[in-house]
């Protein structure tokens, strides 16, 4: 399953509720439903790389944070 793959589900299934509140917040501020989607899916991204580099669990309340603070990337994003 790919980053966007995991995005779309999110998005259908409405879990977590903040993936769908940011994707209907970076459309109302503009943002195509091509790029908010991809803003979205490089949160997904960056903590499966965390998952799978660092070995940690998922960590919901890091996820949904980073959600609320798109289109801004978070400092620990310099790996990517």
């Amino acid at each position: 399953m790919t980053a966007m793959d995991s995005v779309d589900e999110q998005l259908r299934n409405d879990h977590p509720p903040e993936t769908k509140q940011t994707y209907n917040r970076l459309r109302s501020q503009g943002y195509s439903d091509q790029d908010a989607r991809q803003l979205i899916a490089s949160v997904v991204a960056s903590e499966s790389f965390m998952v799978i580099t660092h070995g940690e669990k998922f960590d919901l309340a890091r996820y949904t944070a980073t959600l609320r603070n798109l289109p801004r990337m978070p400092p620990y994003y310099a790996w990517a």
